[in-house]
C-alpha cells in the first residue's frame, strides 16, 4: 500500500477517544473499528495500518520503526524516555500522576517504600524532593500495596479519584498532569513528512476548535 502510515495505539479509553478524534478530522474509520479483536487493523481507504499494543509498548514500537506514529500517554513517555519525537498534545484521556496512601500516616523514617508501575518517574520525583525511598515495581492493583503493608505510599494515575476513595486512600501530592500525545519515529518523520504533516494539521484544527468551544 503506497504511502502507508502505521500507527501504534493502546486499546481502551485512549483508543476510543483517538479514533473519535481521527473521525472528526475527516478520516474514514469503519464503524466496527473499536470493536475489532484484531491486533493489526488495515484501513485501506485512508492508507492507515493500526497496531494495537500495551500502553507501555507503544513508544518502543515507534522508536524501533515498526510504527511510524504512536498515540501514548505522557506518563508512558516520561517513564520510558524513548527516542521519539512528540508532535502534538491531543488533549484526550486527561488524568494526572499522584502520590497517595492511607490517611493520617507518615512515611517510614528508616526505609520508606513506594509502590508503582512507574519506577523511573517515582524515583525521580522523590529524589527531587530530597527523599530517598525504596521503589517497589508492581504491574497492577497498585492501591493494594499500602493496604497490606507492602508500601507507605503509591505513585499512580488518578482520573476521577474514585478508585482511591473506594480503597480508603487519599491523595498526598500531585506530580504531573497527563494527556495523550502523538509521537513519531525520527526516520519516518523525514521519509513520510507530507502525510504526517497533513495528519497533524487536520488533528490540530479539530483540537483548536474544541478548545475554542470550551472557552465559550
Amino acid at each position: 500500500m503506497e504511502d502507508l502510515i502505521t500507527i501504534a495505539m493502546p486499546k481502551g479509553r485512549i483508543f476510543e477517544e483517538a479514533a473519535e478524534l481521527l473521525r472528526e478530522a475527516g478520516f474514514r474509520l469503519p464503524p466496527e473499528f473499536e470493536d475489532s479483536r484484531k491486533l493489526i487493523i488495515d484501513v485501506e481507504e485512508e492508507r492507515f495500518r493500526f497496531i494495537l499494543a500495551k500502553p507501555m509498548d507503544v513508544p518502543t514500537y515507534v522508536e524501533h520503526g515498526v510504527a511510524d506514529l504512536g498515540i501514548s500517554g505522557k506518563d508512558v513517555l516520561l517513564e520510558e524516555e524513548r527516542d521519539v519525537y512528540e508532535l502534538l498534545d491531543l488533549k484526550i484521556s486527561d488524568c494526572y500522576l499522584a502520590v497517595a496512601g492511607l490517611p493520617r500516616t507518615k512515611m517510614n523514617d528508616v526505609a520508606p517504600k513506594v509502590a508503582t508501575k512507574y519506577p523511573n518517574l517515582a524515583a525521580r520525583f522523590f529524589r527531587e524532593q530530597g527523599e530517598q525511598v525504596e521503589i517497589i515495581k508492581l504491574n497492577g492493583s497498585i492501591e493494594l500495596a499500602p493496604l497490606i503493608g507492602l508500601s507507605d505510599r503509591i505513585v499512580d494515575i488518578v482520573s476521577t479519584g474514585r478508585t482511591l476513595l473506594e480503597n480508603g486512600l487519599i491523595e498526598y501530592e500531585r506530580i504531573v498532569d497527563i494527556t495523550s500525545r502523538l509521537i513519531v519515529n525520527p526516520v519516518s518523520y523525514r521519509m513520510k513528512d507530507a502525510r504526517i504533516h497533513e495528519l497533524v494539521e487536520k488533528l490540530t484544527d479539530v483540537i483548536e476548535n474544541k478548545l475554542a468551544l470550551d472557552r465559550l
